[in-house]
């Protein structure tokens, strides 16, 4: 009889021992309950010794945690809807905080902080319009957003590390409208570039084209100066050399003619035999 009871007594005491151990790891913290109330936290992982019956543990995460919920309606300054697809990166900063205002429920927390960030991105799309919300301000928005949940630590015991949107579209029922809306502008933006370009080309070439005219008319005065000194220089030469000997530049000017009039070979003239152009043929004299 005496070895069950030992046996038992062994197995009660290995009970409550086991019973009165529990562990944290380094992504954990914990919460230390005496009879339902919170008595201390365990901030740092290890083993870990409680009462058992007394105090009862509870384990919440240390790590950051991703909230991601599917994608909101927002309302611009121009009465026009925004599907906003974002996410949230946040973390348990004071636990006794936290458990007294959500019970350590991550989902209570997780629908605790999406109403506050909503009500926070609807405000700031709310003074904005689409084309500021889509192109330009979108992380300013995040920040102010970011800044706007900083209370939380006081108020929930939870700190939002970052906000983020993935995705700002529009509805579908309005995305036509304002596709053709803005590809009406980038037609009428194009138009304005070929405008432009077209004026540019014609002024180009009517600049060419005068510039061109400018030159021939130049080179013609300049081939006509040349030409007429030409002629000037060639008549001062003829004039020298018939002086010289006018019978010899007369014989000349006769040979000439005959060799262009009976180039071809089968050209006919009509002269009298005793015309002067024959004068060199009757007499090596022109006589």
């Amino acid at each position: 009889m005496i070895m069950p009871r030992i046996i038992i007594i062994l197995f009660v005491l290995f009970i409550l021992g086991y019973s009165s151990l529990y562990s944290v790891n380094e992504w954990e913290q914990a919460i230390v309950f005496k009879f339902g109330e919170i008595q201390e936290t365990i901030p740092e992982p290890g083993l870990h010794i409680k009462i058992p019956v007394v105090n009862t543990v509870q384990i919440l995460e240390k790590r950051l945690l991703n909230l991601d919920k599917e994608a909101q309606r927002f309302l611009t300054s121009e009465k026009k809807d925004v599907i906003v697809d974002y996410f949230i990166k946040w973390r348990i900063s004071d636990v006794k905080q936290f458990y007294t205002s959500t019970k350590g429920d991550i989902f209570v927390a997780n629908n605790l902080v999406e109403q506050r960030i909503n009500r926070a991105l609807r405000d700031q799309f709310g003074e904005r319009t689409v084309q500021q919300v889509v192109a330009g301000e979108r992380t300013e928005i995040l920040n102010i957003v970011t800044h706007a949940t900083s209370n939380l630590h006081v108020e929930l015991g939870m700190k939002v590390v970052d906000v983020r949107t993935k995705r700002i579209d529009l509805p579908e029922e309005v995305s036509a409208s304002v596709y053709a809306r803005m590809r009406a502008e980038r037609e009428r933006v194009a138009k304005d570039f070929r405008a432009r370009g077209s004026e540019a080309s014609e002024r180009i070439t009517a600049n060419a084209d005068r510039e061109r005219e400018v030159i021939l008319a130049t080179a013609y005065k300049d081939a006509e100066i040349i030409r007429g000194n030409g002629d000037a220089q060639a008549t001062e030469i003829y004039a020298a050399a018939f002086e010289k000997n006018e019978e010899f530049y007369a014989l000349y000017r006769s040979l000439n003619a005959y060799e262009n009039s009976f180039k071809q070979g089968n050209n006919i003239l009509l002269l009298e035999p005793d015309s002067d152009f024959f004068k060199y043929f009757n007499n090596s004299r022109g006589k």
